[in-house]
């Protein structure tokens, strides 16, 4: 994760990690390799045969399942019981069951702050100039596309408008999948078992509608080549009708897309209902980040009472910044000094290390940022739609070997919707993957899954229920 710092300071100086230091009685330094070549460095360090870092940060599911097959992490249960009470009050069994391996704990797992993807946000300035309700059945959805593509919505006279854009790999795209009932990389239950959603009849569904949008010249045609900053660029100067996006993009993407064109009037709508009903958004991966203890480290317990610290009583300080200072208390509510808030960013270094779900916190801290963003709202109506992994376990052993060939594999989908492939390549795809490696992956995650069923209780029970 990368924040800029003030002048004058840096990782290892800064107030935040006074505080830190100051409540918990450690000395602590902190190194920040740089992002793009982060899991090689991460990779580098732990096969080192001496001088381990007491903790590792792991962003990588695979990465982190990786060592524990390595033998290169501890086991930190025994650590938690005796030094992380808030750790253990906070992070719900959920989280712990995806980092937990023949029973023992290898990671602190911090959590998402939402538990989906994207929502639909679309020009309802665009819909008004040609007379088009607002979408609501995929059909409507691609009816809207179309229109956005074809009829001239910036009023320019030229055809220079996409109805909707995406990214490379298909990322920002999750609500039309969901619209035929099924979601990339997830897990879903078919007949009493687990299957990869990739490999499902409704997924070559799904890439015969994305196939027919792109045809047809009515999606942005580079989107295979995007970042997320071009796909922003696209929204921003005005190319664009429709996308799917980040809770919080109306304090980003669409706050710009304003400043350039204050008659650009966004609005978010609910996603679309396939022909069968279906209707739903992706799950991100409930863990955001692993936080390890290497085999090499003396300082497990050391390394609990940090993370307690950061989950617990430091929590909203390192979230919202100090008081008086960052933020204060007006008429019961949260009011930020947006000055102060942007010079503070870094403190997110430390508040991400354990991520907890206090939803008072980040409620109270979106309102801050002004009503008219709407996160709160956001939030709600893609929460209520998210259609969760049907797998809850930790990543899958037999994966790690397993993991760049698979994924490689899907760079076919991409192909089959610019016609670089036939809709039969989609079949082949199929075989293949479960030939390379997706046969043994999917008997762990089922034999993992039934032997995790509960009967009769949930999460919620504290303490949670036995398996």
């Amino acid at each position: 994760m990368s924040f800029p710092f003030p002048a004058g300071l840096d990782e290892n100086q800064n107030p935040y990690l006074d505080y830190i230091k100051k409540h918990v009685g450690l000395n602590v330094r902190v190194e920040l390799p740089p992002v793009p070549s982060y899991e090689k460095t991460i990779d580098t360090i732990i096969s080192m045969e001496q001088n381990h870092p007491d903790m590792i940060s792991i962003n990588s599911p695979i990465q982190f399942a990786k060592f524990v097959t390595q033998n290169k992490l501890q086991p930190l249960d025994h650590w938690i019981n005796e030094y992380g009470a808030d750790l253990k009050r906070l992070i719900p069994e959920e989280l712990w069951d995806r980092v937990r391996y023949d029973g023992s704990i290898y990671a602190i797992p911090s959590g998402q702050q939402v538990k989906g993807r994207e929502i639909i946000y679309i020009r309802k300035d665009w819909l008004d100039k040609l007379d088009l309700p607002i979408p609501v059945t995929l059909e409507d959805y691609k009816a809207v596309i179309k229109a956005f593509s074809e009829g001239d919505p910036d009023g320019n006279g030229k055809r220079d408008t996409y109805g909707f854009t995406m990214m490379k790999d298909l990322y920002h795209s999750s609500p039309l999948f969901g619209a035929f009932g099924v979601q990339l990389n997830q897990w879903t239950e078919r007949g009493g078992k687990l299957v990869y959603g990739n490999v499902l009849p409704e997924m070559k569904e799904a890439l015969t509608f994305f196939a027919e949008l792109y045809q047809q010249g009515w999606i942005d045609p580079d989107f295979p080549i995007y970042r997320r900053d071009v796909m922003n660029e696209k929204i921003i100067e005005g190319k664009v009708g429709m996308f799917s996006g980040a809770w919080y993009d109306t304090r980003g993407v669409i706050a710009q897309s304003l400043m350039k064109d204050s008659k650009a009037n966004w609005i978010t709508i609910d996603y679309p209902i396939g022909k069968k009903g279906k209707q739903g958004v992706g799950a991100l991966n409930p863990v955001f980040g692993y936080q390890v203890v290497p085999k090499g480290s003396s300082h497990a317990r050391e390394v609990i009472q940090f993370l307690n610290f950061i989950a617990g009583k430091g929590r909203t300080s390192l979230v919202l910044g100090f008081q008086n200072q960052v933020w204060d208390w007006k008429d019961g509510k949260i009011v930020s000094n947006f000055n102060e808030h942007d010079k503070h960013l870094y403190r997110g270094i430390y508040s991400a290390l354990v991520n907890v779900d206090t939803r008072w916190l980040l409620r109270a801290r979106n309102d801050s940022y002004g009503k008219k963003f709407r996160l709160n709202e956001n939030i709600e109506k893609l929460e209520k739609h998210v259609v969760q992994d049907a797998y809850g376990g930790p990543p899958p052993l037999t994966i790690v070997g397993k993991w760049n060939e698979l994924y490689s594999l899907q760079e076919v989908f991409v192909k089959i919707i610019l016609g670089l492939e036939s809709m039969n390549s989609f079949d082949d795809y199929v075989k293949r993957w479960y030939e390379s490696g997706g046969t043994e992956v999917t008997q762990e995650v089922n034999d993992w899954h039934e032997s995790h069923k509960k009967i009769g209780c949930s999460h919620e029970t504290i303490p949670p229920c036995a398996s």
